[in-house]
């Protein structure tokens, strides 16, 4: 695969796949579910099996929400439905119209708007009061200017609740991997585009978007040097990853800005 390939254009038109294939991450929420979190009821995910804690929500009656890179028409709507002022920004159209699709269908008012989400630059400093970022920034690069980028259009006082991989996950031998077998393979970082041969990317994941490994360094301490205090942290696991039945492979983090 061409080195200068525009990874933005191809993940969008990947993620755009992924709904016309129905991936999970795509499916809209039902009307039941809208229904239960008008009334205060609901469960969201940041990483793949277990939820966010209610705790780590603020009042959402009139809160001003970003979801970042969290389009598929799942946590935004039911932001909406409980209360909050949600905005949805995702790079792929398809994920959006799943949002938009679920918002006429109940009546939510949603915005939605498309973009790369390591450049906020359409939203003015502190536009939100919470940031929800779901497992995504594996499709991406560069993170840092994710973090960057939340901080600032987050309003002091406001949180961040983030999901991401821990690394480890892209080091094994896909092969042996689903065999049960752990042999690692590929150095870090890692990246779909330069670490596999095209042979091996069009046999595993040939329409997949392209993912990153990112360091716990980039991830953690990322979120520490762009300004937030880390207040809360938990690891989730993913039976579609063989390797989760030794260790969780999902860490889920909620970071504050300050006063």
């Amino acid at each position: 695969m061409c080195a200068k390939l525009n990874i933005t254009q191809y993940n969008k038109q990947a993620w755009d796949h992924e709904v016309d294939i129905q991936n999970p991450w795509t499916v809209p929420v039902s009307p039941l579910e809208i229904t239960d979190a008008r009334e205060g009821k609901f469960q969201l995910l940041l990483t793949p099996t277990k939820p966010v804690p209610m705790s780590w929500y603020p009042d959402l009656h009139g809160c001003r929400v970003l979801g970042l890179a969290s389009g598929g028409g799942q946590q935004g709507p039911i932001l909406a439905a409980a209360g909050a002022l949600v905005t949805v920004f995702d790079n792929s159209p398809k994920q959006l119209a799943q949002d938009r699709l679920v918002a006429e269908r109940e009546n939510l008012d949603l915005r939605l708007v498309e973009g790369d989400m390591a450049d906020l630059s359409v939203f003015e400093d502190a536009s939100f009061d919470f940031i929800f970022h779901p497992v995504s920034n594996c499709f991406v690069p560069e993170i840092l200017p994710v973090w960057r980028e939340a901080f600032r259009v987050l309003a002091p006082g406001g949180t961040l609740v983030a999901g991401f991989l821990n690394p480890v996950i892209y080091t094994f031998d896909n092969d042996l991997a689903e065999q049960g077998i752990y042999h690692v393979k590929y150095s870090l970082p890692f990246s779909d585009l330069y670490s596999l041969t095209e042979e091996e990317r069009l046999r595993w994941y040939p329409d997949d978007p392209l993912e990153f490994s990112h360091t716990l360094e980039e991830q953690i301490g990322g979120q520490l040097q762009a300004g937030f205090h880390l207040i809360g942290f938990f690891e989730d696991k993913w039976e579609e990853d063989k390797i989760n039945e030794y260790m969780p492979t999902f860490i889920a983090t909620r970071a504050l800005k300050p006063l």
